[in-house]
């Protein structure tokens, strides 16, 4: 207790405020816990080792009696049951259960005792003409859970026997009934025979197929069988497999059927529907599964597990067949037969609508079928992400091309709107049942927009549907009504908070565009077709609206410009971003497209076009490039009025040449021109000249006849001569470069190489004289036509347009455009004018 002058006896302190006991009693219970662990882990690998010994004994002890029971039956029976009778199927005999116990798909005796047993089946109920009565007996009823027990396990076990030899018996699957001498006919006409939907049991058998993944094993018997016929012919009659599917189709959707419910991921949708060319391979199941209910029941099952679906379908084929293009392709080719029967319903378009939409959008690859645009696409593409996309099989791509065809597109249209094509506008706006038709096919429009060659489907949707004044018919009550904001949400294919006119506009511009190709004035301005003037005057507001709003007030991020982008998202919404950008693409085409209409004859306001927020800082950001202002004036020029356009051009051109005059006085360029060969001059002098030099001062001295300079000085008046004198004298008619309408309209002259043979330099340096003449300010008075007018906007010719060019030829194809009611399909007249324009 005492000091000792000890210090190595002086009391240890723990600066962490913790005592020695403590930490000791931390160490004791850490050390119990990985003790405690170290026992659970032994006795845990103890279980598991008796587990394991009690199983393969179980196995050995199961083996010694299968083969027990194997060599009884043999002796009985005979090596492949060649003795059997038919009391060996009733329900006193126990020879069903001993086989069907010792029974393994590897041994190859038991597969040809199998085989066997199923021909004496067929056998003895051809003789008597009663299967139930084979296996029950007398009395059904009192049997029936037995009899049930044993039908469903040698089911099965054919299921099994084939599957399991399937590469051995690839060469039999696809053979027809009559060929009853090879080994897998038996089977399959067995499973035609006790699946028949007339049998008492049938719906629990099937049932049991379900539970215990039947269809996936058939899934693979037809796969492999499939793969074996490149170099075969199918036979004239249906195969015994395709008789085997068609009798369990039978048990799928229908009202007599009692099956139990199912795992959607072992149904007939999932694991039957997946395969690549199902119906090449059975043509008969085609016609049943199209016209007997079955088609609307799967399509309504699988349109209930959107957007989940791909999760409930097999594994891809390969990278070129994937499983969901298989399903697309086999849905698509049998919905216009389901769709051409009379009772098809609105439901069964809608869901069909979905599935379609759904499964185009679910792979990048799948937007490969549109080449043209894609290439475009990859073209534009700055983003990082790189997107490895791997092209369909060129079949399979083939079949669901074919599939969306003219009379697929027209019959889907028309179911759609067919209820409510003869209802009035409502007060209140368009009623859920509208809505629902609209979302459903302006979303699968949408994307076959975006996958498919256009020329044909715009065709039919143009001239053979009520899909444009449907669509307006929509926009304008719910226009008019302010309903944008609450259709959102009942638009099954947007998400919420997109605006409600996104869709509709995106299937309506493109459609409408297509139409206005081949309207002739009369129809347009007289006739009031496809709308009537008022309608379009309504249009021009909308679409000017929506316009200035995406392009302005509700801009994104994204700067790629005026190429449509199709979208490649995986998830079941559309990339907002993008439908944005593809409606402000053609929304701005259309509108371009109804100006130049208005240029042509008003029936509208110029006004009308302009937008209502283009004010002094708008036309300040114009002026600078890159910027928001910028974008919308290039995109969509017609939104500005006609004055600000001008003001924005002229403050552009004097800061191009305040940045040039403090070079004016030292990069002045002088040219001595002989007035009877001015343009040849020039040319020679100034073609070479670089962008710098003509935006620099041009000088001109004029050489007279006698060689000599005319006197004067040029402060700017002998070059505006200079430039009236050289357009006078190049776009004049005599010249060759230019010919004139017969209103004395001037456009370049098809045979001026014959003429000049250095025809493209000249009308290259004319362009150039041209933009020289609007940088200065000078004022050319040059009476283009409009058709090439419209070629120098980058823009389409239409029908509209020819008048302009060859005003006979116009007359004479409205005057057949007129009599193709009676002698000619429309459409085939309309691709004819399309395609000569």
């Amino acid at each position: 207790m005492f000091f000792s002058g000890d210090p190595s006896t002086r009391k240890r302190i723990d600066l962490g405020g913790r005592s020695s006991k403590e930490r000791d009693r931390k160490n004791l219970l850490e050390q119990t816990r990985l003790e405690r662990n170290r026992r659970m882990w032994l006795r845990q690998q103890n279980s598991a080792a008796i587990k394991i010994q009690k199983f393969y004994r179980g196995r050995k002890v199961v083996r010694n009696e299968q083969s027990k029971l194997r060599e009884k039956c043999h002796k009985i029976y005979g090596k492949y049951c060649q003795n059997l009778d038919r009391s060996a199927f009733g329900p006193d005999s126990d020879f069903l259960r001993q086989f069907l116990f010792f029974f393994n798909a590897e041994n190859n005796d038991d597969v040809l005792a199998l085989v066997n047993i199923c021909r004496l089946l067929q056998q003895f109920v051809q003789q008597s003409g009663d299967v139930v009565g084979l296996f029950s007996g007398l009395d059904y009823s009192s049997t029936c859970p037995l009899v049930n027990y044993r039908v469903k396990q040698l089911v099965y076990t054919c299921i099994r026997a084939l599957h399991q030899n399937r590469n051995q018996l690839k060469d039999q699957f696809l053979l027809a009934p009559e060929e009853s001498s090879v080994t897998a006919i038996p089977l399959l006409e067995v499973l035609v025979l006790l699946i028949d939907i007339k049998l008492p049991w049938s719906c629990k058998i099937v049932g049991h197929m379900f539970q215990n993944n039947a269809f996936g094993l058939l899934r693979e018997i037809i796969l492999t069988a499939k793969d074996d016929v490149d170099n075969r012919i199918y036979p004239a009659k249906g195969s015994s497999l395709e008789c085997v599917l068609a009798v369990v189709m039978c048990h799928i959707g229908q009202k007599p059927c009692i099956c139990s419910y199912f795992d959607p991921r072992y149904g007939f949708s999932s694991q039957i529907l997946t395969i690549p060319f199902l119906w090449d391979a059975f043509p008969d199941l085609r016609q049943v599964y199209a016209t007997q209910g079955l088609n609307q029941h799967c399509v309504h099952q699988m349109a209930t597990l959107v957007p989940d679906l791909i999760n409930f379908l097999p594994k891809d084929i390969s990278d070129e067949i994937p499983t969901y293009a298989c399903l697309l392709g086999n849905i698509l080719e049998t919905a216009g037969i389901a769709l051409s029967q009379p009772d098809c319903s609105f439901d069964m378009a809608m869901d069909l609508a979905a599935i379609a939409t759904f499964l185009l959008e679910s792979h990048p690859s799948l937007k490969l079928l549109n080449k043209k645009e894609n290439s475009m696409t990859r073209e534009d593409d700055t983003g990082d992400d790189e997107v490895m996309e791997v092209a369909l099989d060129r079949k399979l791509e083939q079949q669901i091309c074919n599939a969306i065809d003219t009379r697929f597109l027209l019959q889907l249209t028309n179911i759609l709107f067919r209820d409510i094509s003869s209802v009035n506008g409502s007060d209140y706006g368009p009623d859920d049942r509208e809505v629902a038709a609209v979302g459903a096919i302006c979303g699968f429009l949408y994307v076959i927009f975006n996958t498919l060659p256009l020329e044909r489907i715009m065709t039919v949707l143009a001239y053979r549907t009520e899909l444009v004044p449907m669509l307006w018919k929509f926009m304008k009550q719910c226009h008019e009504n302010k309903q944008w904001l609450s259709l959102s949400e009942r638009l099954s294919y947007l998400s919420g908070d997109a605006p409600g006119w996104l869709l509709p506009l995106a299937v309506f511009c493109p459609v409408y565009k297509h139409m206005l190709m081949i309207v002739d004035n009369e129809e347009f301005y007289e006739q009031g077709k496809p709308l009537s003037l008022e309608d379009i005057r309504s249009l021009i507001i909308l679409l000017k609206q929506v316009l200035w709003q995406l392009l302005w007030v509700n801009h994104t991020s994204s700067a790629t410009p005026v190429k449509s982008v199709p979208v490649t998202t995986v998830s079941k919404r559309q990339s907002i971003e993008a439908i944005q950008q593809r409606v402000s693409i053609v929304v701005s085409e259309l509108l371009s497209q109804l100006q130049d209409w208005n240029n042509r004859r008003q029936f509208t306001s110029p006004t009308d076009f302009h937008a209502d927020g283009v004010n002094d800082s708008f036309i300040s950001q114009a002026l600078m490039e890159k910027t928001r202002a910028n974008e919308v004036l290039k995109q969509a020029a017609f939104l500005i009025p006609f004055t600000s356009r001008v003001k924005i051009f002229t403050s552009q051109l004097a800061d191009v040449r305040q940045q040039h005059g403090s070079q004016a006085l030292f990069t002045r360029n002088r040219f001595r021109i002989r007035r009877d060969h001015i343009l040849e001059d020039a040319y020679n002098q100034m073609s070479q000249l670089s962008e710098d030099d003509l935006q620099g001062l041009i000088r001109v001295s004029f050489v007279n006849e006698f060689g000599v300079e005319e006197a004067g000085i040029d402060g700017g008046g002998i070059f505006k001569d200079f430039m009236e004198n050289i357009t006078r004298a190049a776009f004049d008619v005599q010249y060759g470069l230019f010919k004139e309408t017969a209103d004395h309209q001037l456009y370049p002259n098809p045979g001026s190489g014959m003429i000049h043979e250095q025809h493209l330099q000249f009308f290259h340096f004319l362009g150039t004289l041209l933009a020289k003449a609007m940088f200065e300010g000078i004022l050319v008075d040059l009476p283009f036509a409009n058709f090439f007018l419209s070629k120098l906007k980058q823009k389409h010719n239409y029908l509209n347009d020819l008048p302009s060019l060859d005003p006979e030829l116009y007359r004479h194809l409205i005057f057949l455009k007129g009599r193709s009611h009676s002698y000619i399909a429309p459409p085939n007249l309309q691709l004819f004018l399309i395609s000569y324009v």
